[in-house]
């Protein structure tokens, strides 16, 4: 491939040109409302514009376009799994031969316990997150889990950093 003459917009990789991804730029303001959303999702838009010092329609348009530019996905709660008794996190890695992909994401779409499922470089082609109420349960599903290859499972003691969803850093 021949080299772009705006080689701005471009990148070296791999000996190959590839084009630049371009990302949408949050400008200081809406950090500050990412922040806030962050913090709090049900915080109105009338307390978000006395703390960004713009009116509240201003902050509902902001608030709209990132949502159309798909950087706000959904607005949701984060349920506390131990509070309802789920004791056992654990990661589990499992080798899925391509050819059972089909039947694979279906099923582990249906399993309540996972948490997420990634495909992954390495000896093992899937890691799941997965949270149960105690061991014997997790057992359980592994047994079940093992029809589609080999496991190794990593249990969970504590942990020390909660997933979170921040991707970008505030301007400061």
């Amino acid at each position: 491939m021949e080299k772009d003459e705006d080689s701005k917009e471009r990148f070296r990789h791999g000996g190959m040109y590839t084009p630049k991804i371009h990302a949408y730029e949050l400008d200081s303001v809406d950090q500050q409302i990412l922040k806030l959303l962050q913090e709090n999702s049900r915080m109105s838009a009338k307390d978000i514009s006395e703390k960004v010092f713009l009116s509240s329609t201003s902050v509902a348009a902001r608030i709209e376009h990132l949502m159309e530019k798909g950087i706000i996905e959904k607005f949701d709660v984060r349920i506390n799994p131990m509070a309802l008794g789920y004791y056992t996190k654990a990661f589990i890695n499992l080798e899925v031969e391509p050819k059972q992909k089909k039947v694979f994401y279906p099923y582990i779409a249906k399993c309540q316990n996972v948490v997420q499922c990634n495909c992954v470089t390495g000896d093992f082609s899937m890691l799941l997150e997965v949270i149960f109420h105690n061991t014997m349960e997790l057992d359980y599903f592994i047994g079940d889990l093992q029809k589609f290859g080999k496991t190794k499972t990593l249990i969970v003691f504590s942990t020390s950093v909660e997933h979170r969803e921040t991707y970008w850093h505030e301007e400061e």
